[in-house]
């Protein structure tokens, strides 16, 4: 399957559809009743005066179909910035078109320019079809790495 696709930075005008993907991907990960975000809540995080995170969608025929949100972290053993993918989500219809690749190759080559030590993600155990794509891709999944986190009244109970 073969389609046309262009990448672009995000704009504020596209918030609707990434909240709409966003909904899609956590339905998806069985995870749907955890989605809260809504275009006004995440417009200041990407658009606002201190922007903490950064969005590419994928557009096909002029509909956003697919959008990748990621932001900088720090590594001190490599001393030098990051890039780290929070969230990649592509269609279903539009699987298996390029468009992915083209997203994650998009993202890698911004880690390099902008003088990054790693590109980083997480993937779910149980998405095998994931596994292999990044795989192939040339991506380590990381066997020993787990991820810990406080979250919601935990998070608040555990800020002094």
């Amino acid at each position: 399957m073969q389609s046309t696709h262009t990448l672009r930075p995000a704009t504020p005008a596209d918030l609707p559809a990434i909240v709409g993907l966003i909904t899609e991907l956590a339905v998806f990960e069985q995870l749907g009743h955890l989605v809260v975000v809504t275009p006004e809540s995440l417009h200041p995080h990407l658009f606002g005066a201190r922007p903490v995170a950064e969005a590419v969608v994928g557009e096909v025929r002029g509909e956003v179909v697919a959008f990748a949100l990621f932001f900088t972290n720090f590594s001190t053993f490599l001393g030098q910035p990051g890039l780290y993918l929070e969230d990649l989500y592509v269609q279903p219809a539009h699987r298996g078109t390029g468009l992915g690749r083209a997203l994650l190759s998009h993202l890698g080559a911004l880690a390099v320019q902008r003088g990054c030590g790693r590109f980083e993600w997480s993937v779910l155990d149980w998405n095998a079809r994931a596994i292999r794509f990044y795989e192939q891709m040339g991506a380590t999944v990381m066997p020993d790495w787990r991820i810990c986190r406080i979250t919601g009244h935990t998070l608040q109970a555990f800020a002094p």
